[in-house]
């Protein structure tokens, strides 16, 4: 029950059972995938995680609807997406923490002026972007890891205006200020604004993802792949978990919009669903600026 003084407690539920098993199943998954194994277990976890989080969320937003969420409530809502934006951040953090470890530490260990590179490595010289090897350079056509044959770095673009990474930043930088647009329509209480802003942010956040696809497309017919070399490994890993981050904020996004233009959810005193997905796309579109800065430009 909810009422002033109280705290609205939930029926208990399965639904966090199944979301563990969901989440396990995925990682799992995806893991053995990226190893050369079958991607059916990543694909039923990653089934059974959308079905735990639609049943979730439309319990969420029925009981929301129904007045039962008192502001006690709604303030941990506020603590949780907090909460999961900082695990994020410290997610992301992990992986540049990895590409400066292997720029700065690792590469000037393996192809400096010392013992490591005289003895076991010897020929292989320090460049970043990676293209040749330290296996490449000692072993050379008996070489297993090869390097790949182009980097995506904005050296190796013929015009600011046909390079890719160019309009993705553009697309998604746009896309950050539509929501914005949108956040302030719905203060004013202008739904049609709202609407339309919000719109106009999935659409980008789909064309952002369409050329990230192009962009993927190229790379692998130039024979830039997860496992030519670290720059590879580096830039798949970055890119593509920032990307599958883009597709669910782009899907959160969507259903907040459905919401609104079917349903005709979101009032400026309730609208922590849509504040929450704004949030988190600032994020994505944080991260996109430092992948901009240091696997394009400083690449």
């Amino acid at each position: 029950m909810a009422g002033e003084g109280t705290y609205y407690v939930p029926e208990q539920s399965k639904l966090p059972i199944f979301a563990s098993l969901g989440l396990f199943l995925t990682v799992f998954g995806a893991g053995s995938w990226i190893n050369g194994g079958s991607p059916t277990t990543f694909v039923v976890g990653f089934g059974v995680m959308a079905i735990v989080l639609w049943c979730w969320f439309s319990i969420v937003i029925t009981e929301n609807m129904a007045g039962l969420n008192d502001a006690q409530l709604k303030r941990s809502y506020v603590w949780g997406m907090g909460w999961f934006i900082f695990s994020e951040v410290m997610f992301f953090a992990a992986f540049f923490g990895a590409l400066y470890y292997i720029r700065h530490i690792s590469l000037p260990e393996l192809g400096g002026d010392n013992t490591t590179n005289q003895i076991l490595w010897s020929g292989f010289t320090e460049v970043w972007p990676l293209m040749t090897t330290p296996d490449m350079a000692v072993n050379g056509a008996n070489a297993k890891v090869l390097g790949p044959d182009i980097n995506m770095s904005v050296t190796t673009a013929e015009s600011i205006f046909t390079w890719l990474p160019f309009w993705n930043t553009t697309v998604l930088l746009t896309s950050s200020v539509t929501v914005h647009f949108a956040h302030t329509a719905l203060k004013n209480h202008n739904k049609k604004g709202f609407n339309l802003w919000l719109g106009i942010t999935v659409a980008l956040g789909i064309i952002f993802l369409f050329l990230q696809a192009a962009e993927y497309i190229h790379a692998y017919d130039e024979n830039l792949k997860i496992n030519t070399g670290v720059y590879g490994t580096t830039f798949f890993m970055l890119t593509g978990f920032h990307g599958a981050h883009v597709t669910l904020g782009t899907f959160m996004l969507l259903v907040m919009w459905l919401r609104s233009v079917l349903k005709g959810h979101f009032k400026h005193e309730d609208c922590f669903g849509f504040e929450a997905a704004s949030w988190y796309w600032h994020f994505v579109d944080v991260v996109w600026v430092g992948l901009f800065i240091f696997v394009y430009i400083l690449g």
